[in-house]
């Protein structure tokens, strides 16, 4: 198994717990509100928030499932993804209605520190194993 698809089974188990976990802090949150239940006791998250998180969780357990190139490809587009999340974060307000996420600052941390972990994951490891199916 490659480093890639390591970093996809962990990083997309923990995602999916989490957005499994989510669910047990929105009990009469907004599906998108910009206000939702505090997970961890830092996290805020709303139904909308932990869909995407299952959603996320998901796609990288199936890219890692693919085998290493469709693992990269995954790990590649989720980092780059997370880390422009991370900027829109920072540039949107919190009490924003167009925070349709309920990010907070530890979000935010949190959104710069994965998207940055999978996209050099997704881009550097493996790059001798590129063209072999793990």
């Amino acid at each position: 198994m490659s480093i890639n698809q390591i970093f996809g089974y962990a990083v997309g188990g923990v995602y999916i717990l989490v957005g499994l976990l989510g669910f047990t802090v929105t009990g009469g949150v907004g599906f998108a509100s910009p206000e939702g239940g505090l997970l961890l006791g830092i996290f805020e998250v709303n139904p909308l928030h932990n869909i995407v998180h299952l959603a996320i969780g998901a796609a990288l357990v199936g890219g890692a499932a693919a085998g290493l190139g469709a693992s990269r490809m995954v790990n590649t587009a989720i980092g780059a993804a997370y880390l422009l999340v991370g900027v829109l974060g920072v540039l949107v307000p919190e009490d924003a209605q167009a925070n349709v996420l309920a990010l907070n600052v530890a979000d935010h941390v949190l959104h710069f520190a994965t998207g940055a972990a999978a996209l050099a994951v997704g881009l550097a490891a493996d790059k001798d194993r590129a063209t072999s199916r793990v």
